[in-house]
């Protein structure tokens, strides 16, 4: 075949090319240089928040969370934030049978169901059944619509031409549409097919040229700098990480309000008296304790087969250990002489009774002296024994009071002084609190204290004295423990609030529910919703150490965060 003959068939489809590559670019979308756009924008959804529903009641606060077909429950009281472990949780979801929460953590309930992978809102009744109170809540939450985009790109994937020409070709900045480069293949044959078969060999290199000049043209269109003819992005909610709000305000999901343990009340005015805060120790009554001691000192002798141990109840007079009383060689030696000298004082008293009787017997003395006689005598005896008893007596230890045995420092055989404690007593119906008054405190502004124990236990007390000496730069104050426990022992350390001064009326917080805001005036967070929190400026004084009173800001009824206001104040 022949080039003219090539040119003369080509000439008869270069009308039918030219169309087609012009009705292809009028359809194909058209792409501009950097920083233009003319096609559509995806939409932003990088930090898409996940549907949740939340519904209130004056017992709970329940908020859920959707992930897929799994709907995560948090209920939680509504006055203290407080989750609620052990509940039974019956779901109906749009008018379908009831299904039954399953507890995953302390208060975190999960359901799952297929309702949820559908689109549009859902109407949920939540049925909560607890010890402590039965509730209805009903609420209902907004589904996600599914992208049209997604589904067409999900029902054209894995078709034959985009593994032959890929969707956009990059050349240098620009990019160039799959339709777009077609469009210029079929126009730019049909115009180089014509050109061809009118000139002949001559207009081949001008044919070239118009091809590459139609497919550049029609390749790419350009705008001018600053517009853009796309449709606007469409940013989505915020997603689920604590964040401030441009109001002011805090979003806390629940997750994390359960990280922070936060906590709440509801603020009601109340009248309470301010009170001090005292370091104190449990200490014995001192007329209902005793304390056993040696007179003189002297070796430790059982008494009754066993020395009392502690906790052991005894009563009043009951002999609880011996002491053999020691004596010094020199003193030893005294009282042998003594002893001897009084045995020979002995000796002669009763030779001279021998010779007085016999004297009255013969009616020659008077029965008046040897009644005298036998009266010495007697005496002489009776003094011998007392210093034979010194030498080797033993000291008999007694209880001094009826009660339990709070110390034994003594064993068998020990020697002990006349000033060491062996043994003491403790009723424990009668125990006592002593406290340090570092504060100007009045004593007649004392009223009515209690005291907790490192372990919680609570102790109400009625105040007994106030010294007036200082004892480690502080006075002393006693408090008796009007409902003692067994558990308290004699030496334990005691937190005690006492209350002085009149009683006052307001709001009073906890001094951890205020905080400082960014401009440095005093706030309180409210909860507001369930998953968001409010600040609210307020007019507080001080009115103990622990506690404040709020004057001015504050409604009765509002919730107040009590525990972890400072960490809610830190997000940003």
């Amino acid at each position: 075949m022949s080039i003219s003959s090539l040119f003369r068939g080509l000439c008869r489809i270069h009308s039918l090319c030219a169309a087609v590559g012009l009705l292809m670019l009028l359809s194909s979308p058209l792409s501009a240089h950097e920083g233009h756009d003319h096609g559509k924008q995806p939409v932003i959804a990088a930090s898409a928040a996940k549907p949740r529903v939340s519904v209130q009641s004056p017992a709970y606060e329940l908020a859920g969370i959707l992930e897929g077909d799994k709907l995560s429950i948090f209920l939680d009281r509504f006055d203290t934030n407080q989750p609620v472990p052990g509940a039974k949780i019956s779901v109906m979801v749009s008018g379908d049978a009831e299904m039954a929460a399953k507890e995953a953590d302390a208060g975190i309930y999960v359901l799952q169901s297929e309702k949820f992978l559908s689109e549009g809102p859902l109407e949920l009744v939540f049925s909560v059944a607890h010890p402590s109170g039965d509730d209805l809540l009903i609420g209902s939450i907004e589904l996600p619509r599914k992208s049209p985009v997604q589904a067409d790109q999900s029902r054209t994937q894995g078709r034959g031409l985009e593994s032959i020409i890929p969707e956009k070709l990059a050349l240098g900045d620009f990019e160039v549409d799959r339709l777009q480069l077609l469009a210029g293949g079929f126009l730019g044959f049909g115009f180089l097919a014509g050109l061809m078969a009118r000139k002949g060999r001559r207009a081949a290199p001008i044919a070239g040229l118009v091809l590459v000049v139609l497919m550049a043209t029609t390749a790419f269109a350009f705008s001018h700098e600053g517009h853009d003819h796309s449709e606007a992005s469409t940013p989505l909610p915020a997603g689920d990480a604590p964040q401030r709000m441009s109001d002011g305000g805090v979003f806390l999901p629940k997750p994390s309000q359960r990280l922070l343990s936060i906590r709440t009340v509801v603020a009601k005015p109340e009248q309470a008296q301010s009170a001090v805060t005292l370091v104190g120790r449990i200490v014995a009554d001192p007329n209902r304790s005793g304390l056993v001691q040696s007179i003189n000192g002297g070796r430790i002798m059982v008494a009754g087969g066993a020395l009392p141990r502690l906790g052991q109840t005894v009563s009043k007079g009951e002999v609880l250990a011996l002491v053999e009383q020691a004596m010094s060689q020199a003193d030893r030696s005294s009282l042998s002489e003594r002893i001897g000298e009084i045995e020979q004082e002995i000796a002669v008293a009763e030779a001279k009774l021998t010779r007085t009787r016999d004297l009255a017997g013969s009616f020659v003395a008077p029965k008046s002296q040897v009644t005298d006689a036998e009266t010495e005598l007697a005496g002489l005896r009776r003094r011998r024994e007392i210093l034979l008893e010194t030498s080797g007596a033993t000291e008999v230890l007694k209880a001094p009071i009826d009660g339990v045995v709070a110390a034994v420092k003594a064993v068998p055989g020990q020697v002990v002084g006349s000033a060491d404690v062996v043994f003491q007593i403790v009723d424990p119906s009668g125990l006592w609190v002593e406290a340090l008054v570092y504060a100007d405190v009045e004593p007649g502004s004392l009223g009515f204290a209690n005291a907790t124990t490192s372990e919680g236990t609570a102790i109400k007390l009625s105040f007994q004295g106030f010294g007036k000496t200082l004892q480690q730069q502080a006075r002393v104050v006693q408090f008796s423990i009007e409902n003692p426990d067994e558990r308290l022992a004699v030496g334990q350390p005691v937190t005690v609030r006492a209350f002085v001064g009149k009683p006052v009326s307001g709001f009073i917080l906890p001094r951890s529910a205020v905080v400082r805001g960014g401009n440095g005036e005093t706030i309180v967070w409210l909860h507001a919703h369930p998953e968001r929190f409010a600040p609210k400026p307020v007019h507080m004084e001080a009115f103990d150490a622990e506690r404040v009173v709020i004057r001015a800001g504050l409604s009765e009824g509002e919730r107040v965060v009590v525990q972890g206001s400072e960490l809610i104040n830190q997000i940003r």
